[in-house]
C-alpha cells in the first residue's frame, strides 16, 4: 500500500472511531419546588449582607405554572426582613426556576423602603416548624374541604400572630388569604393548630 493509499484512508479511519463513541447525553432534572423554611433562610443569608440585624415580617409563596406543584412546597417565595436600625424593610424573591425578568432563578432584593409603624417582626429562630409540617396538620383539620377542592392551588403565608406573639403559617385554599375562604393557621414555633379562618 502507498504512502497516497493510507493517507487517503486516514479520514475513514477517524470517522469510523468516532462513530463507535457512544453518545452521552446530559439529562437536565426538572425544577423541585422548595418548603417555606428551605426558601427563607436562603433570603435571609442574603439579607443579611443589606442588615446584619434582621427581623421578619413575612414570608409568601408564589405558585410557578413550569414547576409541579407539591405539598407543603412552592417553587417561588417572597420573604419581608425588618431593619430597626435602618428603619427599612426590604424584599426578597427566591425561585427554583427562571419564570420571568422579575422572578429568577436564585434570590434578588428589591430596593428598601419605609419601616410602617404597625410592621411586627420576628428573630429567624423562631420558626421551628416548615410549610411541609403546617401542610399535614392542616390537611388533618381541613380534610373535607380539600377533598371537595382537590383541584384548588394551595398557598402559605408566615407571619407574626395576632393573638398569640408567635409567628404563624396560614395554609391557604385558594391564591391569596384575599381570595381565600378556607385557610388554616399553625403555630411555626410550637406546631400547635391555631384555628380555621372561614
Amino acid at each position: 500500500m502507498t504512502r497516497r493509499e493510507l493517507l487517503a484512508l486516514t479520514p475513514a479511519t477517524m470517522l469510523v472511531g468516532c462513530a463507535s463513541e457512544p453518545v452521552k447525553k446530559t439529562v437536565v432534572a426538572p425544577p423541585e419546588p422548595v418548603t417555606g423554611l428551605h426558601a427563607l433562610y436562603q433570603c435571609y443569608q442574603h439579607a443579611r449582607q443589606w442588615s446584619p440585624e434582621l427581623k421578619v415580617l413575612r414570608l409568601l409563596s408564589i405558585d410557578l405554572a413550569e414547576v409541579k406543584a407539591q405539598p407543603g412546597k412552592a417553587a417561588g417565595w417572597q420573604a419581608i426582613f425588618a431593619s430597626e436600625s435602618l428603619g427599612k424593610r426590604r424584599a426578597y424573591t427566591f425561585s427554583v426556576f427562571d419564570a420571568s425578568l422579575s422572578m429568577r432563578k436564585g434570590v434578588f432584593p428589591e430596593p428598601p423602603s419605609a419601616l410602617a409603624s404597625d410592621d411586627v417582626g420576628f428573630l429567624i429562630a423562631a420558626v421551628q416548624k416548615d410549610t411541609d409540617f403546617a401542610m399535614d396538620l392542616a390537611l388533618k383539620h381541613g380534610a373535607d374541604y380539600a377533598k371537595k377542592n382537590p383541584t384548588m392551588p394551595i398557598s402559605y403565608t408566615l407571619e407574626m400572630g395576632r393573638k398569640v406573639m408567635d409567628p404563624m403559617w396560614r395554609v391557604i385554599w385558594g391564591e391569596s388569604a384575599n381570595s381565600s375562604v378556607f385557610s388554616v393557621m399553625v403555630d411555626a414555633s410550637t406546631g400547635q393548630y391555631a384555628g380555621t379562618l372561614n
